[in-house]
């Protein structure tokens, strides 16, 4: 079974269910969990070969998008929880989109940071380098590379070793079963770009993320369960650059009035 953290609120209300993006861990949230946690019980997860989730069992070659998935939905079944809110990161979006369509009926309301929503000329050019670079490069010297392509700006500097440092738990061989998801990683969201979103979903994206937001802002015009929210002078991985107005966002989306009537909300000022 996957690793993974619950953090139970004292009083009864709604699950969150963090998942991150790829390379990161638990660890990702660092900046979420105290303020989420004053609202909502958390369950946080490694994926993966990710943060502590090392040796799951059954083993597999390469993965699928069922596979990942279906990890998920043995923790949720595990701590009984039949339906959750999520809050994903970056290709953590794209893993919702699957799970969402294979488990119908559990997500109650979703935010997606940094999300993959269209296979643009740009993302099939990264996949393309990432695929090309396996051959020749660890996977924690690819992945810094890629960090600085998609957030080159200085002001993305801790966001960015954040997730450097996180990225050097998962071994190149690790990922090389993560890579057999590129068989599915397109049609994946193309499936997804042109699915009606059954639940209110919120997404936010960093004014920087020059390679997402695009696909991004299509996708929303065309759900009318969705909306946008665009952090300026913020890049792709937009909860560790800008925390108390991710925050903010978030739980007011998430939210039970009733809870949240009750509790006095404190946020600085973003």
């Amino acid at each position: 079974m996957l690793n993974f953290k619950v953090i139970k609120n004292q009083q009864p209300t709604s699950w969150v269910v963090f998942i991150h993006g790829a390379g990161g861990s638990i660890q990702t949230w660092n900046y979420q969990v105290p303020e989420l946690g004053k609202f909502f019980n958390l369950l946080l997860i490694d994926l993966r070969d990710h943060g502590s989730s090392k040796a799951v069992e059954p083993n597999f070659e390469y993965y699928q998008f069922n596979i990942i998935s279906q990890d998920i939905k043995t923790i949720l079944d595990h701590l009984q929880i039949h339906r959750a809110h999520f809050i994903t990161l970056s290709f953590g979006s794209v893993l919702i989109q699957d799970f969402t369509m294979r488990f119908p009926g559990i997500a109650d309301r979703i935010v997606i940071a940094g999300g993959i929503f269209k296979g643009n000329l740009a993302i099939r050019l990264f996949v393309a380098l990432a695929k090309v670079f396996n051959y020749f490069l660890s996977y924690p010297t690819m992945y810094s590379l890629f960090s600085y392509l998609l957030m080159p700006r200085q002001r993305n500097q801790k966001a960015r070793r954040i997730y450097q440092l996180q990225a050097q738990k998962l071994s190149s061989a690790e990922y090389m079963k993560w890579v057999g998801l590129y068989e599915e990683f397109f049609r994946l969201l193309d499936q997804f770009y042109h699915y009606l979103l059954p639940v209110p979903t919120l997404v936010i994206m960093g004014g920087d993320d020059y390679i997402f937001r695009k696909g991004a802002k299509d996708f929303v015009h065309n759900q009318p369960h969705a909306r946008l929210e665009s952090l300026d002078g913020v890049g792709h991985i937009c909860n560790i650059e800008s925390p108390q107005l991710f925050n903010r966002l978030a739980v007011d989306f998430l939210g039970d009035p009733a809870i949240m009537a009750s509790k006095a909300l404190s946020y600085a000022k973003a």
